[in-house]
């Protein structure tokens, strides 16, 4: 199985120097105070996989302070084909994120997909249910992207047609200067784009159902999800060809309010994600705190799985203070499963404690003042 065998840290967050050596797959532990530096571990391995990593963050934000060099994170993966090094940082001249592979430079960061995958959960993420549309949006996205590395340049090509279309739009109500042509062209690769992201979305929740009907965690109830949206609805019953048509034909009516409004009225930014509790036929937003928390879980169990199915390989599994606001039951649960799953996962805590129930199985991190003990 896929795992890190080695994690070195340059210049990062809280970081100048650290390393983890000798990882073997299975529970990898990281406990400490608040503040520590826990969470910019997960980070860093979550920047060994294509995208922004797990919290998003901007190429320049990851740089330590008063540091003399650039940032660079690097990962020595145990594949089955053989050991592989990954590489991110920044360049210093460009003030943009490079990727190394085997020390090679690679033209984008979908080349890290063809190596490993991973799948996390972050406290920020606890309020998905609750929070507007469009974080739920982002988190679908996310699980869309470790199938489809594609997506997200989809996603991106939509948006930056979007937002010229907006600056056209404008350009012409105050001026009167844009030209129709251009305008149009825009709305084509909007119709375009946006019709394939819609379908990425809905073939995807249809593949992650199937995962989470085959699973019978009993502390992880079953959600049943739904990719919600004008174009999502209209796939479900016309084909992609008239859908798009149907969205340019839209996008031409609505230029006068969208130059207005910016954006766009419909269209896959205006997508969500519903989730309901199976056993209960409850929407995830009126349960608990602690059914929500079991949700996510699951669903994320679930992801794990449909990659392990997909690919062969489980993903590289990253899980930051998910145990804290579980009872005893559900971390033993969850430990369980993640070993069943055989593949890397990385979990931090401020307790040692919580981690009782892994035993011996688990390789044991103490994270204080951005060093590893």
């Amino acid at each position: 199985m896929s795992h890190i065998t080695n994690l070195k840290l340059h210049n990062f967050r809280c970081y100048r120097q650290a390393e983890l050596q000798d990882l073997g797959a299975g529970l990898v532990v990281l406990h400490g105070p608040n503040g520590a530096g826990k969470t910019n571990i997960l980070e860093a391995l979550s920047l060994l996989v294509p995208g922004r990593g797990l919290r998003g963050a901007k190429t320049m934000e990851m740089q330590c302070q008063d540091a003399g060099q650039a940032w660079a994170v690097s990962g020595s993966l145990q594949a089955p084909y053989g050991p592989v090094q990954l590489g991110t940082g920044l360049d210093a001249k460009t003030e943009k994120r490079i990727i190394r592979i085997n020390g090679e430079t690679a033209r984008g960061q979908n080349a890290l997909a063809e190596h490993l995958a991973a799948v996390w959960l972050t406290p920020q993420m606890d309020r998905l249910f609750l929070d507007s549309s469009s974080h739920r949006r982002r988190f679908l996205d996310r699980l869309v992207f470790a199938f489809d590395p594609g997506h997200s340049g989809r996603v991106t090509r939509y948006e930056n047609a979007m937002r010229q279309r907006s600056k056209l739009l404008q350009e012409s109500a105050e001026k009167g200067g844009a030209d129709p042509s251009w305008i149009k062209g825009l709305e084509s690769q909007m119709a375009e784009t946006g019709v394939a992201i819609a379908a990425a979305r809905l073939e995807f929740v249809d593949r992650l159902q199937t995962a989470t009907k085959q699973s019978n965690d009993e502390y992880f109830p079953r959600a049943i999800m739904r990719a919600t949206g004008t174009l999502e609805e209209l796939l479900g019953n016309e084909s992609a060809l008239a859908v798009e048509e149907l969205f340019a034909y839209q996008l031409e009516q609505s230029r006068k309010r969208d130059g207005i409004t910016g954006g766009a009225g419909s269209g896959p930014h205006k997508s969500d994600l519903q989730v309901v509790y199976a056993d209960k036929d409850m929407a995830a937003d009126q349960c608990s705190t602690g059914e929500q928390k079991a949700l996510l879980i699951g669903i994320t169990i679930a992801h794990a799985r449909l990659i392990v199915a997909e690919r062969g390989q489980p993903p590289l599994l990253l899980l930051d203070e998910v145990a804290a606001h579980l009872d005893e039951d559900r971390r033993a649960a969850l430990y369980s499963i993640l070993q069943d799953l055989g593949g890397q996962a990385w979990l931090t805590g401020t307790d040692k404690n919580l981690f009782d129930d892994v035993g011996d199985s688990a390789q044991v991190f103490e994270i204080r003042d951005a060093q590893v003990l």
